[in-house]
C-alpha cells in the first residue's frame, strides 16, 4: 500500500519547477537539457489498472519538444523490495497512458504516438539492482525471434545512490535539497540547511512550491526515524524555519532527558499520528474548502493505516467522500 511518504512525494512533483529540477538535474541529456521547460503541463488521470493500484505512485507530465509533446511518466517507488521486474511494470504503465491518449483523441495531427520519458524514483534503503530494461528479463532466443520481443527502457534515479558531492554541485536545484533533506542529518544540521534553502527561493516564481515544500517537509521531520520532530502547523517556509530553530534545543533536551524507552517510543508514535493527521487535515482544506465537523471528528479517531490511505487518496479524489468515505448515518 503507498505511504504518506509516497504521496508526499507525489504531492511535491504536482508542482512543474520540481519536474523540470528532476530532469535537469538527474538526466544528462543535451536534448532534454534544451526543452523548453515552461510549457510543462500536468496530464490528469491515473493510467494504471484497479490490480496494479496499490503498488505504484505516478505522476504524469508532459512538455514541448518543438511541435510536438514529449510525455514525463513519473513512477515514485518505495518499496521495502526492489522489484526485478519493473521494466514490464514500466511497460504496462507506458501501454495504459498511450491507451487513454487514443481513446480521448490526444494524438497530434501526424496520428503518431507521442515519445515517452520513464522516469522510476526510487528512495528505498536497499541499493536498486533490477534490470532497468526489459531485455535482461528476457531469455536468449534465435535470430528470427529476437527482434520480435518487447522492449522497455526506462531511467533510473535511485535517490540514496546519488552521492553528496554530486548534490552539493546543484544548490539551486529544488529535488536536490529534497535529497539532501531526506539524508540522515542532526537536528542543527537540519535547521541549518532548511534555513538555507528558505532564503534561497524567497523569488515570485517559487512562491506556490514553497507552500508544498512546507507542507511536506513538516511531514518529513516527523516521520525522522532517529530525530524526530513535531512542528506546528504550518504552510510557509520561512515560518517553519524560523520554529525549526526554536525548536531544536528544546526538542533535543526533552529527548536525551527521557529515560524511558518504552514511553519514548509511544509518545513518539502518538505524535507521528497527530502530526499526519494534521499535514491531511490542512491538504484536504485545501482540496474541498473548510472541513465539516464529521470529517475533523473521523480524523480525530482515525488510526495510522486508514490515514496512509486518506493521504493516498487526496490528490486524485474529486470530493470529501471519495477520500474519507460515506457520510455518518445521522447525516
Amino acid at each position: 500500500m503507498p505511504t504518506p511518504h509516497d504521496s508526499g512525494y507525489k504531492l511535491l512533483f504536482s508542482d512543474p519547477l520540481m519536474v523540470r529540477d528532476l530532469v535537469q538535474g538527474f538526466i544528462d541529456d543535451p536534448w532534454l537539457q534544451r526543452l523548453d521547460f515552461s510549457t510543462l503541463e500536468p496530464v490528469k488521470g491515473h493510467y494504471v489498472s484497479e490490480d496494479l493500484r496499490d503498488r505504484a505512485e505516478d505522476v504524469v507530465w508532459r512538455v514541448r519538444a518543438g511541435e510536438d509533446w514529449l510525455y514525463l511518466y513519473l513512477l515514485i517507488e518505495f518499496q521495502s523490495r526492489v522489484d526485478r521486474f519493473m521494466a514490464l511494470r514500466m511497460m504496462v504503465y507506458v501501454g495504459l497512458l498511450y491507451q487513454d491518449l487514443i481513446r480521448h483523441r490526444q494524438l497530434g495531427p501526424s496520428r503518431l504516438l507521442p515519445p515517452v520519458l520513464p522516469i522510476v524514483l526510487y528512495n528505498g534503503e536497499r541499493r536498486w539492482r533490477a534490470p532497468v530494461t526489459l531485455t535482461e528479463l528476457l531469455p536468449k532466443v534465435p535470430a528470427f525471434l529476437a527482434p520480435l520481443q518487447p522492449q522497455m527502457r526506462y531511467v533510473l534515479i535511485d535517490e540514496g545512490a546519488v552521492p553528496a558531492d554530486t548534490l552539493a554541485r546543484l544548490p539551486r536545484n529544488l529535488v536536490a535539497a529534497i535529497f539532501r533533506l531526506e539524508q540522515p542529518q542532526s537536528p542543527e544540521e537540519v535547521q541549518r540547511f532548511v534555513a538555507e534553502f528558505e532564503a534561497a527561493t524567497r523569488g515570485d516564481e517559487f512562491t506556490t512550491v514553497r507552500r508544498v515544500i512546507a507542507i511536506w517537509l513538516r511531514a518529513a521531520l516527523l516521520r525522522n526515524r532517529k530525530y524526530p520532530i513535531l512542528l506546528p502547523e504550518l504552510d510557509d517556509l520561512q515560518e517553519l524555519s524560523i520554529m525549526l530553530s526554536r525548536r531544536i534545543e528544546q526538542w533535543a533536551e526533552g529527548y536525551i532527558a527521557s529515560g524511558r524507552v518504552e514511553g519514548r517510543m509511544e509518545g513518539r508514535m502518538e505524535g507521528r499520528a497527530e502530526g499526519e493527521a494534521r499535514v491531511l487535515e490542512r491538504l484536504l482544506t485545501r482540496r474541498f474548502g473548510p472541513l465539516p465537523a464529521w470529517a475533523e471528528a473521523r480524523l480525530s479517531t482515525a488510526g495510522e493505516a486508514e490515514l496512509e490511505q486518506w493521504t493516498d487518496a487526496v490528490l486524485d479524489a474529486a470530493s470529501l467522500i471519495e477520500v474519507l468515505g460515506p457520510l455518518p448515518a445521522d447525516h
